[in-house]
């Protein structure tokens, strides 16, 4: 490796101001060099070495995800961008735009020197730049893990003046451009903080202070059933009944026969059926997140058991839309999403073989499967003429597109089916990857949406599959998907966290 600082370059001429700053930045680090920081030889030099590559922020990265919350996971993956884009300019433009040499080693005491000295040019610091970057992207999600983070990040940022590799102007720089660098992702990737939920249409619905009334019915087998002993402290006079997966459905009932409120800690399939319960006997429906995919909570704006208890306290409820789908005698109501087509094969392919190989394996070998058959999974009549289609999905309100971030809704009682429709043909994968990358109301040769209140399939083919929020079942000649406009009352805090 060349260093990048060309010592035969001749040196800018003179600038007053430009000559007194330069002189100001190497008396401070002078001063720095020549002060007794206590504590700090045996920690600073090995924590340097350790944010090189960004090796120290990806492992906390990693130990954030793994606090297995929706908004550290968040946290996370910004922080991660936030230093990506940061490392990068620092690369491309910040290092070969300053060609500023490196501090000179002789003020620096032997023991706080690096063994291997960089050979890149000194301004900016990158080291300070992926630490700004990765706090503030982390502090931008989750206050409490950026809080966390901080001290970490400038300990990183002042090791590089206290080992000798840079000048406190370097650091500076450095951490004003991780910042930028930071609000730059969310300017592209909006943070849930800054999108404002409609708090309307506001429901009338049973204040709480305890929770008593309020009977929870948590799925043993989701992700964060441990969730469960803090709802207890949360709402101490609360009922909370543990069941497995196949005693959901019962449990749910009996719990509905003698609750003011139905709750229910699972993941989207679980949350289905007590949503179908709650809106048959009318019962407002507190949803607490517990499985691997809890779009429904998400959408609310329900993460935790803090976010859920608050609002079950306060009396805090929205109307919400629900989506119901019909074929002969034989309904269903969905709260995400109904889906025809590709979808419902590949649960039912991945279904078959998770017990064998596992949930991730199986899922990419139902891709495999699926995306090479030679048939269509659906035909259908629209409009009066036969299609063949590749997926028909139909959300319950409209997903919109946050910057590059997946799709969420942003109102729940819109009254609207979000129907998208990947017409059939060749390369049913690239098909499927244009659908998923196009904005909510495209039409192509390739794919097509519209946003309608109700929708009618005819000649249907029977055996065809429907998934509704995860649960598949058949379908045959026709089926209609409609909404129900503010059918179900479900608890939402009305103020983030």
């Amino acid at each position: 490796m060349s260093p990048d600082v060309d010592l035969t370059l001749p040196k800018p001429g003179h600038h007053i101001l430009r000559d007194r700053l330069l002189a100001l930045d190497c008396r401070l680090f002078e001063f720095a060099a020549e002060r007794h920081w206590p504590a700090a030889e045996p920690v600073l030099p090995r924590l340097s070495r350790s944010a090189n590559h960004g090796v120290l922020w990806f492992a906390t990265a990693g130990l954030i995800a793994a606090s297995r919350t929706p908004r550290g996971r968040r946290a996370a993956v910004r922080g991660v961008a936030s230093l990506a884009l940061a490392s990068a300019t620092i690369n491309t433009l910040g290092k070969r735009s300053v060609r500023r040499p490196r501090p000179v080693l002789d003020p620096v005491p032997l023991v706080r020197q690096l063994k291997r000295q960089p050979i890149t040019t000194s301004f900016p610091s990158g080291h300070s730049a992926s630490a700004a970057a990765f706090a503030t992207g982390v502090a931008m999600e989750s206050s409490a893990w950026g809080a966390v983070v901080a001290p970490v990040a400038f300990s990183v940022a002042m090791s590089r003046v206290y080992t000798g590799v840079h000048f406190p102007s370097d650091v500076l720089a450095g951490a004003a451009l991780g910042v930028g660098a930071a609000f730059a992702v969310r300017g592209l990737v909006p943070t849930r903080a800054q999108v404002t939920l409609p708090a309307r249409p506001r429901a009338e619905a049973p204040q709480l202070p305890e929770g008593e009334g309020l009977v929870v019915v948590a799925n043993t087998a989701a992700g964060r059933a441990d969730r469960t002993p803090a709802l207890r402290d949360a709402l101490p006079r609360a009922e909370v009944v543990e069941c497995a997966p196949e005693d959901m459905r019962e449990e749910l009932e009996k719990a509905a026969a003698r609750a003011r409120v139905l709750g229910v800690c699972g993941g989207d399939g679980t949350v289905n059926a007590a949503a179908e319960i709650a809106l048959r006997r009318g019962l407002p429906l507190a949803v607490l997140p517990g499985g691997t995919l809890n779009h429904f909570a998400g959408d609310l704006g329900v993460e935790d058991v803090r976010t859920l208890s608050r609002a079950v306290r306060r009396g805090d409820a929205v109307r919400v839309d629900v989506g119901r789908f019909t074929c002969g005698e034989k309904q269903g109501v969905f709260v995400n999403t109904c889906s025809l087509g590709v979808y419902p094969e590949l649960v039912r392919e991945r279904d078959r073989w998770s017990h064998r190989i596992g949930s991730w394996p199986a899922g990419v070998l139902a891709a495999l499967r699926v995306l090479r058959a030679d048939r269509h999974p659906l035909e259908v009549e629209l409009g009066g003429r036969p299609r063949p289609l590749w997926l028909l999905f139909a959300g319950n309100g409209t997903y919109h597109r946050m910057g590059l971030a997946p799709a969420r809704r942003l109102e729940l009682a819109d009254g609207q089916l979000d129907v998208r429709v990947v017409h059939g043909g060749r390369g049913p994968a690239l098909r499927l990857l244009a659908a998923a990358l196009a904005g909510p109301l495209t039409r192509s040769p390739a794919h097509a949406a519209v946003q309608v209140g109700r929708l009618r399939l005819s000649g249907v083919a029977p055996g065809t599959l429907l998934a509704y929020d995860g649960e598949v079942t058949e379908v045959e000649g026709e089926v209609t998907l409609e909404k129900l406009p503010e059918a179900l009352v479900v608890y939402r805090p009305m103020t983030r966290s």
